[in-house]
C-alpha cells in the first residue's frame, strides 16, 4: 500500500513535466463536414434538416473566420441548393470535395444496378466502393468526378469515407490527382466497421493494396496520406466496451457526450485541444473536427457552438495551424517521402484518475504506453507490412459489416476481459514493477524517450522507427517483460525460439524478432522476453 500510494503521487507531481511540448512540430486542425442528402432514419423533413444542419456549420465557421472542408456524397453534390451554399456562401479558402459513400443516384448515373434498401444504404456491401468489383470502382470514380467538375470546374483535392480500398484510392490518385483522403479512427465492431491495429493518429502513407496498411516502402505505397478521422481521446476511447462486441465512442465529434466525455463537453474538448497543441510529439500533430450532416444541428449544435470559437482562439494564440484537409495533404508531401513517426502524449486524463496515455506511430508499427495508477503496461503494440492484402482490395465484399486489421504483438482491447486488463508489463519476481516519475522527450525526429523509476532502478523506454528497446541498465534486481492476457482471449502466436516467434493474423503470416533479450514461455504469462545487458530490443520490421 505505501508503494503504490507513492508511486501514484509521483505520477500525479510528474503530468506537467510530460507536456513538455515540442514549438517546431506544427499542430494542425482541419474542421471538415460531410454531406448527405438524404439519411432514411430520420423521417419526415429529412432532406431539410440535413439541408439546414450544413447551412448552419458554415455559417457558424463563417462567423469565427475559420476555413472549413466540405465533402460532398454524390446526391447532395448534384443537389442544387447545395451547390449554391458552397459556391455562393463558401468562405475563401475553404474547400470542397468528395465524401466517398455510395448512393442511389450514383450507381444508376454509373449504369448499375442498386442493391440498397434506401438511396443512401450504410451497409459494407453496398454503401462504400468495398461492395463493388474493381472494374465498378472505377466507373463510379469516373462519373463523380466528371459530375464534380462539370459543377464545381475543377476535380476535387480530398476525398473522404469511413474506409476506402486501395484500389480506388490508387485510382482516384492516378487518374485525378488527389492529394489528401481522410479515413475513421480506430474502432471495433462500431455500427459494423471494424478497423482495428492501424495508423493510430496524424497521417500515413497506405499500401497500395491495403488503404488501411501503412506502407514501408517508396514503391508500395500510395502517394496520399490518410488522416485519421474523429479526434480519439488517448486515454480513454481504446478500453471503451472491453467485453462487448463493439467499442463505445469518446471522440471530439460535437454530438458526443459519452460518460461526461467527448465533443459536447466545454470541460473535455479544453482538455483535448489543450493535450494535442502541447503535448511532445514529433513530426507534427493533428485535430479532425466537424460533424456529419446526418446527426442534424438540433443534436450537435451545443458542442459544435462551443468548439468553433475554442478553436479560434487557439489559433489567434499560435497554438493550433488551420488548414484544409487538401492543404494538409501537400503539406505532407512536400515534407515526407515516407510517413513519419509520431506521437500523441497524454499526461494526464481528464477525469484526473491517475491514468496516462503515450500513442507512438511509424511506418513499422504502433505502439501505446499505458498507466493506470501505479500499474504499467504496453497496452497496445501491432506491427505494419504492406504485403497484406486487403480482403477488399480485388474482390468485392459481400457481407453488410467489414474488417480492417494489422498484426499485433499486444491487443489491450481484444485480449482482455473485464476482469483481465491485457498489456505487456514490465515484472519482477512474478511481480509488476511500477514505472514512476514518468518524463517524455523527443530525440531527433522520430524517436521518443521515456524515463522513469522502478524498484529496481531507473528504466527507459525508447521507442524507435524501427525499434522497441526496453532498459534496467543498473537494474537492482532480475526483471523481464511478460504478456498477460485473458485465458480465453484468441491469441495469433504459433512457434517460439529464444530469438524469433511466429504469429498469423487472419491468415497472414509474421513474426515477431529480438535484437536482444530472448523469448522464454512459463506457466503463469503467454510469454516472456529475458533482458541481455540490461536491455530487451524489439524488432519491429518485418523481414522480406
Amino acid at each position: 500500500m505505501k508503494k503504490t500510494f507513492a508511486t501514484l503521487m509521483a505520477v500525479l507531481a510528474c503530468a506537467c513535466a510530460m507536456y513538455a511540448g515540442s514549438k517546431d512540430a506544427p499542430r494542425f486542425i482541419n474542421i471538415v463536414n460531410f454531406v448527405r442528402l438524404t439519411e432514411p432514419r430520420i423521417g419526415d423533413g429529412m432532406e431539410e434538416e440535413l439541408y439546414r444542419c450544413t447551412a448552419n456549420q458554415l455559417s457558424l465557421l463563417n462567423k469565427y473566420g475559420l476555413k472549413g472542408t466540405f465533402l460532398l456524397q454524390y446526391d447532395a453534390m448534384i443537389d442544387p441548393r447545395y451547390q449554391y451554399l458552397l459556391k455562393v456562401r463558401l468562405r475563401e479558402g475553404s474547400e470542397i470535395g468528395a465524401w466517398w459513400e455510395i448512393t442511389q443516384p450514383h450507381v444508376e448515373a454509373a449504369g448499375l444496378q442498386w442493391r440498397g434498401a434506401y438511396p443512401w444504404d450504410w451497409h459494407a456491401n453496398v454503401g462504400f466502393s468495398t461492395g463493388y468489383s474493381q472494374e465498378e470502382r472505377k466507373v463510379l470514380v469516373d462519373v463523380y468526378m466528371e459530375k464534380f467538375r462539370e459543377i464545381f470546374g475543377y476535380y476535387p483535392k480530398s476525398v473522404g469515407s469511413w474506409y476506402i480500398d486501395a484500389f480506388t484510392l490508387d485510382y482516384m490518385q492516378r487518374e485525378y490527382g488527389i492529394e489528401a483522403s481522410c479515413m475513421c479512427r480506430d474502432q471495433y465492431g462500431t455500427d459494423g466497421y471494424t478497423l482495428w491495429g492501424g495508423y493510430w493518429n496524424q497521417a500515413y502513407y497506405p499500401s497500395k493494396v491495403n488503404a488501411f496498411m501503412p506502407a514501408q516502402t517508396e514503391d508500395g505505397q500510395i502517394p496520399v496520406p490518410v488522416f485519421r478521422m474523429l479526434g480519439s481521446d488517448p486515454v480513454y476511447q481504446y478500453d471503451n466496451g472491453i467485453g462487448s462486441q463493439s467499442q463505445g465512442v469518446v471522440t471530439l465529434e460535437p454530438v458526443g457526450a459519452g460518460n461526461g466525455m467527448g465533443g459536447s463537453v466545454p470541460g473535455w474538448v479544453d482538455w483535448y485541444l489543450e493535450m494535442i497543441a502541447k503535448g511532445e510529439c514529433l513530426a507534427f500533430n493533428y485535430i479532425q473536427a466537424g460533424q456529419e450532416n446526418s446527426f442534424m444541428w438540433d443534436r450537435m449544435r451545443e458542442g459544435y457552438e462551443y468548439q468553433i470559437p475554442a478553436i479560434r482562439k487557439m489559433i489567434d494564440e499560435g497554438l493550433l495551424v488551420e488548414a484544409t484537409l487538401s492543404e494538409c495533404g501537400r503539406w505532407f508531401r512536400d515534407n515526407f517521402k515516407l510517413t513519419p513517426a509520431t506521437s500523441v502524449v497524454a499526461g494526464d486524463d481528464f477525469l484526473k484518475s491517475a491514468k496516462r496515455s503515450i500513442w507512438y506511430d511509424s511506418r513499422f508499427y504502433r505502439a501505446n504506453l499505458f498507466w493506470d495508477g501505479a500499474d504499467f503496461r504496453f497496452r497496445d503494440i501491432h506491427f505494419f507490412d504492406e504485403r497484406k492484402k486487403s480482403d477488399y482490395y480485388d474482390r468485392a465484399g459481400t457481407t453488410t459489416d467489414c474488417r480492417f486489421t494489422t498484426l499485433p504483438l499486444v491487443d489491450g482491447y481484444l485480449w482482455s476481459s473485464k476482469d483481465v486488463s491485457a498489456g505487456l508489463r514490465v515484472v519482477s519476481e512474478g511481480k509488476t514493477l511500477a514505472i514512476a516519475d514518468p518524463k517524455v522527450t523527443r530525440r531527433g525526429k522520430s524517436t521518443l524517450v521515456i524515463k522513469g523509476r522502478t524498484l529496481v532502478g531507473r528504466i527507459r523506454i525508447v521507442l524507435k522507427e524501427d525499434r522497441i528497446v526496453v532498459g534496467i541498465p543498473f537494474s537492482k534486481g532480475k526483471w523481464e517483460l511478460a504478456l498477460n492476457t485473458d485465458p480465453a482471449a484468441s491469441l495469433p502466436f504459433g512457434a517460439v525460439s529464444p530469438k524469433a516467434m511466429e504469429a498469423s493474423e487472419y491468415g497472414f503470416a509474421y513474426s515477431v524478432r529480438l535484437i536482444k533479450g530472448r523469448f522464454a514461455q512459463s506457466g503463469d504469462c503467454v510469454w516472456k522476453v529475458l533482458p541481455s545487458c540490461g536491455r530487451v530490443v524489439f524488432d519491429t520490421v518485418q523481414k522480406r
